[in-house]
This record gives structure tokens, C-alpha cells and sequence, in this order.
């Protein structure tokens, strides 16, 4: 073999294995973009059951055996949070009634700044949250909360599900976060 064959040979196994890394690489990112879209989605999917009060598909946001960590204190399965969310409907519903007729109030919760670790079908995340309220008697909105979620997400069956959240408000003295920023780790 001359030398213009080989390093011809060599050159394109050279460029051939920097094409096939570039290509792996891209296939990463893709990947990121696509776990950071469908959680992103799980985000949106949360706050429109919370807010149009639909336990069940609020529930299904979660793993079976899920945590929620919340005003109402510390919920664990599926089950048990869906059932959590029917209390809360409830008592949204006779708190509803015995008020004077009007326009029903409404509470909007809305996500951002949302920090995303992932590795593989586990995901950790932090994210703002606030939430708009109107349930004054000229239905006028103001801020009625806010704060920060920290969130463990797992891909069960191709999506991605809240393994564990726990929602920090600032309102709350006992739900209020510490002094520490919560980035999630890595």
C-alpha cells in the first residue's frame, strides 16, 4: 500500500468517527430538548387541572405512588392525592355557595424559571410559581400567592410524571423557603 492510500484511509476513518460523536451528540441534545418540552408540557398539564379543579387528571400528573408535599401536608399515591384534590374542590365549592351570587371567583397558577437536570428517566427540577385570584367581591385579580416547587420527575412508559413535589410558598411561615438557592444539584 503507497503512503496516499492509507492516509487517505486514515483521514476518513479520522472524519467518519468526528461525524459519527457530532452526530451522538446532536442526538443528546435533541433528546434534553425533547425531555425539557415534555416536562414543560407536565408543568402546563398540572397547573390546568389544579385550576379548572379536575382531580383525576391532576392525579394522573403524577406517579402511583407519588409525593405531594403541600398546603395540605404530605399526600403519598395517586389515589390518595386524587382524593386530596376532591377536599379541596369541595370546599372550594361550598365556599363558593355561600357567598352572594356573582361571576365564580378563579384561581390561575402559572410556572416559570424552570431549572431541569436529567439523566435518563429521572429528571430533578425547581421552578417559580405564582398564583392570580379574583375571589374578592369585584372579582378584580391581585397575586394571592407565590413561591418555588422542587420536583422529582420519573419517565414511566414514555412520559414523564411528577415522582415527587413539594411546593414552597412564601406566604406561609411554615411552607416558606430557606436562605439557600434550590437549584437542583449537578
Amino acid at each position: 500500500m503507497t503512503l496516499r492510500p492509507l492516509s487517505t484511509v486514515i483521514v476518513t476513518v479520522i472524519v467518519v468517527a468526528a461525524l459519527s460523536c457530532a452526530g451522538f451528540s446532536l442526538l443528546g441534545q435533541r433528546r434534553l430538548h425533547d425531555d425539557r418540552a415534555e416536562i414543560e408540557d407536565l408543568l402546563s398539564r398540572y397547573v390546568f387541572a389544579l385550576d379548572w379543579q379536575e382531580p383525576e387528571r391532576y392525579g394522573d400528573t403524577f406517579t402511583t405512588d407519588g409525593v405531594l408535599i403541600w398546603a395540605g401536608g404530605t399526600v403519598t399515591g395517586r389515589a390518595a392525592i386524587v382524593e386530596e384534590m376532591r377536599k379541596a374542590r369541595a370546599a372550594d365549592t361550598d365556599r363558593r355557595h355561600s357567598e352572594p351570587p356573582q361571576r365564580p371567583w378563579r384561581r390561575r397558577h402559572f410556572t416559570t424559571n424552570l431549572a431541569l437536570r436529567v439523566a435518563g428517566d429521572h429528571a430533578t427540577g425547581r421552578s417559580y410559581w405564582f398564583e392570580f385570584n379574583d375571589d374578592n367581591a369585584d372579582r378584580k385579580a391581585y397575586v394571592g400567592a407565590y413561591g418555588h416547587s422542587e420536583d422529582e420527575f420519573e419517565r414511566v412508559d414514555g412520559q414523564w410524571l411528577f415522582k415527587r413535589r413539594q411546593i414552597f410558598n412564601e406566604q406561609r411561615a411554615q411552607m416558606a423557603a430557606g436562605d439557600a438557592i434550590p437549584l437542583p444539584p449537578g
